[in-house]
C-alpha cells in the first residue's frame, strides 16, 4: 500500500426497503461540500453505492485497482442507532437479507474462502477517543452486524458486505462509519461535520500506522531502506 496516492474515497448508499432518503449518503453530499479540511494534497472522491451484493463488488474492485485510495470509508445508516458508530472488523459471514434485487450472497458468504475477519488498519477506539463532537455521541463497535430479537447470530447487510470487501481488496484500509437516519436532532449538516473530524482522526490515526510500519522495516534492512 505504499504505492498509494493520497486520495481519499468516501461512500454512501442509495435508497433501500422504505428508507427512501438514506442518510450515509445525505451525510456524504455534507461532508463534498464541505471537504475533508486537512492539506490540500489528499483529494476527495465520494461516490453513492446501491444497496446491492453484486453492484458492490463491481464497484469496490474499480474503487481500489483504479483509485487506489489511501483510504476508503464506507458510511452505512443504522436506523436504530441514536449515535454515530466506527465499527473495528468486518466478517465474511451471516449475510442472510437480500438486497434491493432480491439478490442474497450465496451460503449468506462475501467471499468464499476468504478470511473469517478482517480489521481495518485503523484504531477505531482510538479515533473515538481522539474526536470531540458536542452534538452527537461516537461509539466503538467490534462488530458491524446486528442482532435481531430471538437471533444469537447477528445479521448483516450490505454495508457490513462492502466493508468486508474494501477491507479484504484494501489490505485494510478501509472504514466502516455508521450513522442514524436523518431527523431533527441529526441533520444531514450535523452528520457531515461528524464525518469530517471522524475522518480527519482517521487520516491521522493511519498515517501514525504507516511511519510505525515504515520505521519497523527500516529497523529489519538494518537502516538502509530507501
Amino acid at each position: 500500500m505504499d504505492s498509494q496516492s493520497r486520495c481519499v474515497v468516501v461512500t454512501g448508499f442509495g435508497p433501500f426497503r422504505q428508507h427512501l432518503v438514506n442518510s450515509s449518503w445525505e451525510a456524504v453530499k455534507e461532508l463534498s461540500k464541505l471537504g475533508l479540511g486537512v492539506d490540500t494534497d489528499t483529494e476527495l472522491r465520494t461516490l453513492q453505492l446501491p444497496v446491492d451484493y453484486r453492484e458492490v463488488s463491481r464497484r469496490l474492485t474499480t474503487i481500489w485497482e483504479d483509485l487506489r485510495p489511501h483510504l476508503a470509508v464506507h458510511v452505512g445508516m443504522d436506523t436504530s442507532t441514536k449515535a454515530i458508530f466506527l465499527e473495528q472488523c468486518g466478517k465474511n459471514r451471516s449475510y442472510r437479507d437480500t438486497d434491493i434485487r432480491g439478490f442474497q450472497p450465496e451460503g449468506g458468504v462475501c467471499l468464499s474462502g476468504g478470511p473469517e475477519v478482517m480489521h481495518s488498519v485503523v484504531s477505531m477506539k482510538e479515533v473515538c477517543r481522539r474526536v470531540s463532537l458536542e452534538d452527537v455521541e461516537v461509539a466503538f463497535s467490534r462488530d458491524a452486524g446486528r442482532y435481531t430479537s430471538g437471533v444469537h447470530v447477528p445479521n448483516r447487510y450490505v454495508c457490513d458486505y462492502t466493508y468486508y470487501l474494501s477491507l479484504y481488496l484494501g489490505d485494510g484500509h478501509a472504514a466502516l462509519i455508521h450513522v442514524p437516519p436523518l431527523s431533527h436532532r441529526f441533520p444531514a449538516s450535523l452528520l457531515g461535520k461528524a464525518l469530517q473530524a471522524i475522518i480527519q482522526e482517521m487520516l491521522e490515526d493511519s498515517e501514525e500506522v504507516q511511519t510505525q510500519k515504515y520505521s519497523s522495516q527500516r529497523e529489519a534492512a538494518g537502516g538502509c531502506l530507501l
